[in-house]
């Protein structure tokens, strides 16, 4: 069994966060503060508490703020995959950015949402379920009776081995995507750097039952509208 995990990650920041807006006019959703820090900070901080040197940053909108914000930052180093004449989604960003991230598993984070660990780091318990021979996505997902302002209807569905489905036509599903997995860079083989969503990957991944879950037993926080800055900075407050 292989658990090897590339010492780089990736952070997708580069989405228009329209749904932020009018603050998204003027800051870019992973500058804005939740908890007196950074949305980008977050997963940057947590990154380097276990020791992962390396993040790659995708950036589009309102990209020089981002990159300001970066080079203030030494733990971990930071390198920005540039997508400000096109923007390429999330899986179109994670090919633009292969040549840097390399050919071992790598962690993925989204900028829009705060993690807590639970009893042990989430990232050290997705590493001890991740297995290179027979995974190619390793998703962290969270109850949704726990997640905190999230307006969905949840994602997926685990069974007992940890494989995830899709909700499909069900009217809910009980787990919801946090924003972090582990990635193999092999399922990008044959992608190009055009837009196109890691949706596409996860469906490849779940066809051929080479995607699973990890449950997430931390607080979770969607934060995706002005209204969400709030709550989530009461609610962190209240911890």
């Amino acid at each position: 069994m292989s658990r090897v995990i590339n010492k780089t990650a990736m952070l997708l920041a580069a989405g228009l966060g329209t749904r932020m807006r009018p603050i998204t006019e003027c800051t870019p959703k992973p500058l804005i503060k939740i908890g007196g820090k950074a949305l980008i900070d977050w997963p940057l901080d947590q990154l380097a508490s276990e020791n992962v040197p390396r993040a790659i940053v995708n950036v589009h909108h309102l990209a020089p703020q981002i990159i300001a914000h970066l080079k203030v930052r030494q733990n971990p180093t930071t390198m920005v995959s540039d997508e400000t004449e096109r923007l390429l989604d999330s899986g179109g960003a994670l090919v633009k950015a292969l040549p840097l991230l390399g050919a071992k598993p790598f962690f993925v984070f989204g900028c829009d949402t705060v993690m807590l660990d639970g009893t042990t780091p989430a990232l050290k318990r997705l590493v001890s379920q991740w297995n290179s021979d027979e995974l190619d996505v390793l998703m962290l997902v969270h109850p949704m009776e726990k997640a905190h302002c999230f307006d969905g209807a949840g994602d997926f569905f685990i069974d007992a081995e940890g494989h995830l489905t899709r909700r499909g036509m069900a009217n809910h599903a009980p787990y919801v995507y946090t924003g972090v997995q582990i990635i193999h860079p092999r399922i990008l083989i044959g992608e190009s750097a055009v837009p196109f969503s890691m949706n596409k990957l996860w469906n490849k991944a779940i066809s051929a039952r080479r995607m699973k879950g990890v449950i997430h037993d931390g607080g979770w926080f969607h934060v995706s509208t002005p209204d969400s800055i709030e709550k989530t900075n009461s609610l962190l407050q209240a911890q």
